[in-house]
């Protein structure tokens, strides 16, 4: 039976090594921290993950060890293909398919390279879905990079009454949209999950399925409160909505190398090391070290509030 992609889904970070290795000692020590903040899934192998900067090798290792190492206790899901050739595609979901993640995650804009469209869109994704085991469940993921391909009405529509599709997470930024798409997909086994910090509680109240952003790996436990429990106390979740929010603006100042130096603090692995970002974010954004620091020390007052309700 296939397991409800729903709730808060952390985009996991990938630890290296100082000499650029994968380092697994300092992923164990994250998946375990994510399962302590109370995560619902976890969205391994994504843009956070430095997708683009790994091997389709290190991308299968990667996978394969977290949902080793979580054992069932909450659903994993991987995106599949970074590649804009079919055949390299093909290869590559499959490879990632064996993994034993929950659900295998297309990336949009490989189905539509170079943006030309619905019928290039609809021809790749009908090639893949035939080359696919269909008893593998499938996810979307409209990752921003190399370009942002937001899911027309039409081809979201088609997905998922397929019934092959579990998730997408949702890059739009823009609560109509959001709102329009859960419409959409209503009765379908498709849940909407959004992205987007700004928005992330006006969503959950339009019937997004959860939280999949950035900032899942700083206080995953704060958006959880947010989604599971937000109801019984709305003025409070209204006050945290606007501290998550703007504490999310930080992604803009090195990321993920900034989510990396906040988890070397908390001694969750011991390197910075960050592929897709070489600069010294510390020194290039000035005020970023008591941006950590505040994000830290606001995080732990939120915690007291949400355990005194």
């Amino acid at each position: 039976m296939t397991k409800s992609i729903e709730g808060i889904v952390p985009v996991m970070l990938t630890p290296f090594t100082e000499d650029n290795q994968i380092d697994y000692p300092g992923l164990t020590r994250l998946i375990d921290w994510y399962l302590e903040k109370g995560v619902d899934a976890l969205f391994a192998v994504c843009q956070s993950s430095e997708m683009q900067f790994l091997t389709l090798e290190e991308r299968v290792a990667l996978a394969g060890f977290v949902v080793k190492h979580v054992a069932g206790r909450v659903p994993v899901i991987a995106s599949g293909h970074i590649s804009d050739d079919i055949n390299d595609q093909i290869s590559e979901l499959s490879a990632m398919a064996k993994t034993g993640a929950d659900a295998l995650v297309l990336v949009t804009n490989h189905l539509d390279p170079k943006n030309q469209g619905s019928e290039t869109f609809f021809a790749t994704l009908d090639k893949l879905l035939s080359a696919l085991p269909e008893s593998m469940p499938l996810g979307l993921y409209e990752c921003p990079a190399p370009y942002r391909r937001l899911l027309t009405d039409e081809e979201l529509t088609y997905c998922a009454n397929t019934g092959r599709f579990v998730v997408l997470k949702d890059v739009s930024c823009d609560l109509a949209t959001v709102t329009r798409r859960v419409k959409l997909v209503a009765n379908t086994p498709l849940n909407i999950i959004n992205a987007n910090a700004a928005i992330a509680y006006p969503a959950m109240q339009a019937g997004s399925k959860g939280f999949s952003g950035v900032f899942t790996n700083f206080h995953p436990e704060l958006y959880s409160w947010l989604y599971h429990k937000a109801a019984s106390q709305p003025q409070l979740a209204d006050e945290l909505a606007i501290f998550l929010s703007l504490g999310a603006v930080t992604e803009t100042l090195g990321y993920p190398k900034n989510a990396k130096i906040y988890h070397q603090r908390l001694g969750t692995f011991d390197s910075e090391l960050c592929r897709v970002n070489k600069d010294n974010v510390l020194e290039k954004f000035w005020g970023l070290t008591v941006l950590l620091d505040q994000i830290h020390s606001g995080t732990a007052l939120w915690q007291k509030k949400i355990a005194a309700v």
